[in-house]
């Protein structure tokens, strides 16, 4: 893509160096717009192990850069084998004991396509790709925000080591625990925090070879997700093939989590314990896992606004973070990035920023905040926990078919060209007025 032949007259501050923040400068710097990117941490990182990226993430690479979508495919893991293609997850029956309508352990609850390549990378791998895409000097680490101010024309950025920035506006792509959101939405507001959603998971990675002998190659090397009574465990492969990253899921009898830590060291006693009464495959896989880490699962309540006066905008996790139920929350921070970074690019003055961030809420904000909405309810339906389904496997069937349409199957296009509508029409509502007075 070629860039402007000069700069757009505004610069924008990005909080948070992670996926979404990257794709959003990356695309910023080739529309030629003045960006810097801030990191808490002394470098860029990433934290977990596999992502896997569905059609409409794969859809928003692609018209968002081309370069960003060649180098997730440089990192990326595509099923074992070519009938494999374009499959999300083989579900299938977790318990050792039948179900009640006569499911056996192991057995194949249904398959859910959405037909086009399925793939999955490791994030650090794919944050690596997205440096380097990076201009020098376009990123400031140990920079941890403690406050924003409204200086008129500019925002003052404060860090905690006592430096400043000043900019024309800021993007919050600070992660869950954004510091961004709780300065926009302010003290009160019960959204700015995230809330426990009465899930953990442990999370571990275990050599393909040693998967693949225990299981066999289709197990071992192809995404599963086994359900169960109050827990469900997903295997798929990153890497390129040479590891499986495994995912077990649990619900917290009491609904609480009341330690500072998010994540916290397991042990393998204490991850077979919760999945006792499981089938052996399940039994077999969490075995192999030595070091599992646990993690609590939050997510946010939805925010009235991800944006303020032209000044705060919110991207990614800090504006609508997920639980990891649909697999949809480093795809849905990819289309953040897409439709903010076209929207941007087709504005010309500082004035306009306004409405370029109000046009980006009007289209994000209700898809995303339904994604946080309906993981949850996924969760539960995994769990055997949904209140109208429950351990009715018809009924499980028919949802796990049909329940990521809505997402996959997105016009992008067509929501760029409403989140431009938006903006058209505020623009020339602003002139009209302009040329009253």
């Amino acid at each position: 893509m070629a860039a402007p032949s000069s700069p757009k007259p505004f610069s924008l501050a990005i909080v948070g160096g992670g996926i979404g923040g990257l794709c959003l400068a990356n695309s910023l710097f080739r529309h030629n717009i003045p960006v810097h990117v801030y990191e808490a941490a002394p470098a860029f990182s990433e934290i977990g192990a596999g992502v896997g990226l569905s059609p409409n993430a794969l859809e928003a690479m692609a018209l968002q850069d081309s370069a960003i979508l060649e180098g997730f495919k440089r990192c990326v893991t595509t099923k074992a084998s070519p009938s494999e293609s374009g499959r999300f997850f083989i579900f299938r029956y977790g318990m050792r004991k039948p179900s009640a309508d006569g499911m056996i352990a192991g057995q194949m609850i249904c398959e859910v396509r959405h037909g086009c390549e399925t793939s999955s990378v490791h994030r650090a791998r794919f944050l690596e790709e997205l440096v380097k895409l990076m201009p020098e000097k376009a990123a400031s680490f140990s920079k941890r925000l403690v406050g924003i101010e409204d200086k008129g024309e500019e925002v003052l950025l404060r860090f905690s080591d006592g430096t400043e920035a000043r900019h024309h506006a800021v993007v919050g792509c600070d992660g869950i625990k954004s510091q961004v959101r709780k300065l926009l939405l302010g003290e009160g507001d019960r959204t700015r925090e995230a809330v426990f959603s009465g899930k953990y998971c442990y999370r571990g990675l275990v050599p393909a070879d040693k998967a693949t002998e225990m299981l066999g190659e289709d197990l071992a090397l192809n995404s599963q997700m086994y359900l169960g009574n109050h827990g469900h465990v997903l295997t798929t492969p990153i890497e390129q093939g040479k590891t499986v990253n495994v995912v077990a899921t649990h619900t917290k009898e009491d609904g609480e989590w009341n330690e500072d830590r998010w994540v916290k060291p397991s042990t393998k006693e204490e991850l077979l314990a919760d999945f006792e009464g499981w089938s052996e495959p399940v039994k077999n896989i969490l075995g192999l896992v030595e070091r599992p880490d646990m993690w609590a699962l939050f997510n946010h309540l939805p925010a009235a606004t991800y944006h303020q006066r032209g000044k705060i905008c919110l991207l990614g996790d800090a504006a609508h973070a997920s639980t990891p139920h649909h697999g949809a929350g480093a795809g849905m921070a990819m289309e953040d990035s897409f439709i903010l970074s076209k929207l941007l690019a087709s504005i010309q003055s500082v004035g306009e920023l306004e409405n370029a961030f109000a046009a980006y809420d009007a289209v994000r904000r209700p898809r995303s905040q339904r994604l946080v909405t309906s993981s949850r309810r996924t969760g539960e339906i995994y769990d055997f926990e949904d209140e109208i389904i429950g351990d009715n496997m018809e009924a499980m069937r028919e949802y796990l078919e049909h329940g990521w349409d809505w997402i996959w199957h997105e016009a992008l296009n067509l929501q760029l060209g409403k989140a431009q509508a938006f903006l058209k029409k505020h623009r020339e509502t602003a002139l009209n007025y302009t040329s009253s007075l």
